[in-house]
């Protein structure tokens, strides 16, 4: 007898805890979480759900607003498999999992310029399983783009464990041999529906409008077979009739010219009375801004020059945006758009192409949530709603909100949306608890006045718990009943999702309400939204930035409750799930709405974990900092040389394992087989080639006097050479060599950052595209290319004792990133002459940490990628272009602005850059984090799965990056050797005289 299958379920505590959370008012403790990777887990997930009529919800983007993906029994988060996309027919088709971002999946259509036809603003954070189980829409999609509309097939489990594939051309005569009662009853559903001419009506009136309340019965108006009404009616089901394992889209063209205005009126009546004309102009989207929005907007840091002195109070305005395929064709629209400033009144109408004022326009409408939901008051919840009525009827619905607001005093309210569907948003803030009689109150008159003006209560965002009790009010009793047949025909045992869309329960929408707590300042304006999630290293090993607050308010809530089992569970596993393993690159505030650092909090944690002797150890080490580095650099060399002898292989990674068990694993590091040899020091010689024609060395004035240097390609290498630039050389060159620093003999995979590539032990490195010479490093190609340019570059004082205060910070050690920081300033302040000299770095990273502490200076730091681009660029022809490069863009590239310029420097140096230069879709944070890697290589494999899974699937000539450890983790995920973008630039402009 075989044994039994492992459970799929997971009851541990913390896990629990941290996936429990969403964007929801709502919060229910699930049972038990699962996560299920793959289609065979799910069904068996279903059956055993069936036969026990265990509650079981799936959660895929967790976003919900309305609490749609919670639950009380068991959660199923999809999250950490079916990320397939597959691009079909040229673009106009993709085939994707519910676990893919919208994001993602555009991203990999983008190059056969298509796009998916939803565009909801939550785009980077949504995942297709969510927009299919809320028939995502957004600003341009209206009616005609949605989910619903674009859908080609869809494959899904039925809580039976039956598969309905709709791409299968047998897929009805499937579902009625598998489920005969369940296609004859949605047969007859469809019979008795269209039999009611009342009924009829009610749904092609709900449907003409954005509609997500309740099922989609349209579907029993639109397809005829029931494989088909079944699958688009499981579009918008909210995961309470199947689950979504893949669809099939059709997508729509990309128009890549746009205009956009920013339309003022007198007040909120004039602008949605002016919908009319505004419309005749056949624009892309119109997005409505009240007077409230217009002045939140007004502070946003990006908001844009239409805002800036404008008198708010009253008014309101139209972000109107017209698209086109050619630029001929878009001067067409703005000349119809120019048009409405006579027939309007004098209202000013002046579209901008401008990539950045556009950028602007869009700032003022889309950080709308994040201002007002990041300046609400402590202990309250931020709301965010939505409805539509029609067009014509939105200015009285829009006057009618605005004085319930006044009424129940929901003073910091506001209304904004997209005003072309008659589809409005408004967001206000209550404390839960406190006021849930007044947001009854306030609830029960919005719903008789958005169905008074003849709209739907829900547009965009789903039905949900929020709005679950009044289906009925919207759709009448006979209409309901048949969403209850149909919730009994395809879940009889009601096990998917029970409470959302339909529920027996009046009061459902003010139960199981979330509860306030606050923790820490960092973190406490976070409102849960998942938009962290995608671009955390960490999401598929440990926690999420939102899982990492979500836990700390789950112990706080657990220690006010006397839970003592849930409050230790919690303290066991947050050092490493919630601190260890975070890569804290900050990439989450990026993300983020409100601008929240998740990392803030863990570096803090980290310093109080630290205690005074380990910060004191770390503060004598700032002290000594050229030495450490030093003696770092000469320990990888002896670990390197120790590697290559047979026998003695593998005793650095056995020394550092027992050191690690002794010393645990944040203490020491663990021998990584990518580790390169050392880097040498940070001042002397700038490397050979250019330097022997007296090109190569570095000044040696303090100040950056003059110095002799070679013209550029034999101007005279005599010429005089002004110093143009600080040159910082970052000390992680110390410590971590060039890609090829390994000695004859040393073969791939043994120590060797050279492998990948065809690497067969020679010290040449011509098998590395180097033009038969060694790579150089970063530091080294900066200086090369500086003098090949003919641009001088300085160094400050006492460099090799100089550190950008990054490796202190990350780690919480204060006390020695202030005193490095201090150094740094005060070395740098006189090597530029008082900001007389731009400062360039040549590492990402450490151009960050050195910008962060220069801040406030007036002193100009610049990564050498972009100074490569600005200043030395021009200077040198591309003289052997090579075939062709991958190209890895790092947290640190993000944060600075310079990832365009680093693929500006590697669209130079190919042939063809449109086809020659790879960008990973599934890019992100590598997760080395400095010494991350080294300390937790499991954090780095799972943060680099899917990008080296794609990287494999198409070989480059190279592989480049702007950082050394992050070149390291990227060798040791994927097996190629990564190299900096300057290394790249170096060989392809070489002179053909060159020779070493």
């Amino acid at each position: 007898m075989s044994a039994p299958a492992p459970s799929l379920l997971d009851r541990d505590i913390v896990a629990r805890q941290a996936l429990a959370p969403d964007a929801s008012p709502y919060l229910l403790i699930p049972e038990a979480v699962a996560r299920p990777r793959d289609e065979a887990a799910v069904v068996r997930l279903m059956r055993e759900a069936t036969a026990q009529r265990r509650p079981l919800t799936f959660r895929s983007g967790g976003t919900s607003l309305a609490g749609q993906a919670q639950s009380a029994s068991t959660l199923a988060d999809v999250r950490r498999g079916f990320r397939q996309v597959e691009v079909l027919d040229g673009g106009r088709r993709v085939r994707t999992g519910p676990g893919a971002t919208l994001r993602e999946v555009n991203a990999h259509l983008a190059q056969h310029g298509r796009r998916l036809g939803p565009d909801p603003a939550s785009e980077a954070a949504c995942t297709i399983g969510g927009v299919i189980a809320n028939n995502s829409s957004g600003m341009a999609a209206g009616t005609t783009q949605t989910a619903y509309r674009t859908l080609a097939s869809l494959r899904f489990v039925l809580p039976s464990g039956t598969i309905v594939d709709t791409g299968d051309p047998r897929a009805d005569a499937a579902l009625r041999e598998a489920e005969p009662a369940l296609h004859e009853g949605l047969a007859r559903l469809v019979r008795e529906v269209r039999a009611d001419a009342d009924s009829v009506q009610v749904i092609r009136k709900r449907f003409a409008l954005k509609n997500t309340m309740g099922y989609a019965l349209n579907a029993l108006l639109d397809f005829d077979t029931p494989a088909e009404v079944l699958a688009h009616l499981v579009v918008g089901s909210e995961g309470t009739l199947a689950f979504v394992s893949s669809a099939v889209f059709d997508t729509v063209v990309v128009e890549p010219e746009a205009a956009a205005s920013l339309l003022v009126f007198d007040s909120l009546s004039t602008a949605t009375g002016a919908l009319g004309e505004v419309l005749a102009t056949d624009p892309a989207t119109i997005e409505l801004l009240d007077a409230r929005s217009l002045q939140v907007a007004q502070a946003l840091p990006t908001a844009p020059q239409e805002l800036h002195g404008l008198r708010t109070d009253g008014r309101a305005a139209l972000l109107v945006e017209h698209r086109a395929g050619d630029r001929e064709s878009l001067e067409a629209l703005i000349a119809r758009a120019r048009t409405l400033e006579a027939q309007l009144g004098g209202v000013r109408v002046d579209p901008t192409t401008d990539p950045r004022r556009r950028a602007a326009l869009w700032s003022a409408r889309k950080g709308l949530y994040a201002a007002v939901a990041g300046a609400r008051r402590p202990g309250t919840t931020a709301l965010l709603e939505d409805v539509v009525v029609p067009v014509e009827r939105l200015e009285a619905a829009c006057r009618g909100l605005q004085q319930l607001f006044d009424t129940h005093g929901y003073d910091d309210s506001v209304i904004f949306g997209h005003a072309k569907d008659g589809n409005i948003h408004f967001l206000l803030t209550e404390q839960l608890h406190a006021g849930g009689d007044r947001l009854e109150a306030f609830t029960e008159q919005m719903v008789e006045l958005v169905l008074g003006h003849g709209g739907n209560l829900k547009a965009e965002h789903g039905t949900g718990r929020a709005m679950a009790p009044f289906v009925e009010r919207q759709y009448g009793p006979r209409l309901t009943a048949v969403m209850r047949r149909l919730k009994e025909l395809v879940d009889p045992a009601g096990i998917l999702n029970p409470g959302v869309v339909l529920t027996q329960d009046p009061a459902l929408h003010t139960r199981d309400l979330k509860p306030t707590v606050s923790v820490e300042e960092e973190v406490d304006r976070c409102v849960e939204c998942g938009y962290c999630e995608p671009v955390c290293p960490s999401r598929d090993l440990t926690l999420t930035p939102r899982q990492r607050i979500g836990l700390r308010r789950a112990l706080q809530r657990a220690e006010a409750d006397g839970d003592a089992a849930t409050a230790e569970a919690i303290r066991a596993a947050y050092p490493y799930q919630g601190v260890q393993t975070c890569a804290v690159d900050s990439l989450c505030a990026v993300a983020c709405p409100l601008g929240i650092d998740t990392g803030d909090l863990v570096r803090r944690l980290r310093a109080e974990a630290a205690g005074p002797v380990v910060q004191r150890g770390w503060a004598l080490a700032a002290e000594h900092w050229g030495a450490v580095t030093g003696g770092a650099s000469v320990a990888l060399t002896a670990a390197g040389a120790v590697r290559q002898v047979p026998v003695l292989g593998a005793v650095p990674g056995l020394v550092t394992r027992a050191a690690r068990a002794v010393a645990g694993e944040e203490a020491v590091p663990d021998y990584r087989p990518e580790l390169p040899r050392h880097g040498g020091a940070r001042r002397g010689e700038a490397g050979r080639g250019d330097a022997r024609r007296g090109a190569g060395r570095r000044a040696a004035a303090p100040h950056g006097a003059g110095r002799r240097a070679a013209a550029p390609h034999g101007a005279g290498r005599d010429a005089e050479t002004a110093v143009v630039a600080v040159h910082l050389r970052a000390c992680v060159h110390t410590m971590f060599g060039p890609a090829d620093a390994c000695s004859p003999g040393q073969g791939a995979h043994d120590g060797c950052a050279c492998t990948g590539s065809g690497h067969d032990g020679r010290s040449d490195a011509s098998s590395l595209g180097l033009g038969g010479s060694r790579a150089r490093g970063a530091a080294a190609a900066l200086e090369v290319l500086a003098a090949r340019a003919g641009v001088g570059l300085t160094e400050p004082p006492g460099a090799a004792d100089l550190c950008c205060g990054t490796p202190f910070s990350s780690k919480g050690m204060t006390v020695a990133k202030n005193r490095m920081r201090s150094r740094l300033r005060e070395a740098l302040v006189e090597a530029s002459r008082g900001g007389e000299l731009p400062v360039v770095v040549d590492a990402a990273s450490c151009t960050e940490g050195v910008r962060d502490t220069l801040d406030g200076t007036g002193l100009r730091v610049i990564d050498a990628a972009t100074f490569a681009r600005e200043v030395l660029l021009e200077r040198l022809p591309v003289t052997t272009p090579v075939g062709s490069v991958t190209v890895h863009p790092t947290c640190s590239t993000t944060h600075l602005g310079s990832t365009e310029d680093v693929l500006a420097l590697a669209r130079a140096c190919v042939a063809d850059p449109e086809r020659d230069v790879v960008v990973p879709v599934a890019w992100g944070c590598c997760g080395y984090a400095g010494d991350r890697g080294m300390l937790h290589p499991e954090l780095t494999a799972s943060a680099t799965a899917s990008e080296a899974a794609e990287v494999a699937r198409r070989e480059t000539e190279w592989y480049v990056s702007a950082n050394r450890t992050c070149e390291l983790g990227m060798t040791a995920a994927t097996g190629r050797p990564y190299r900096h973008i300057l290394e790249l630039l170096e060989v392809a402009t070489r002179p053909h005289s060159y020779a070493e």
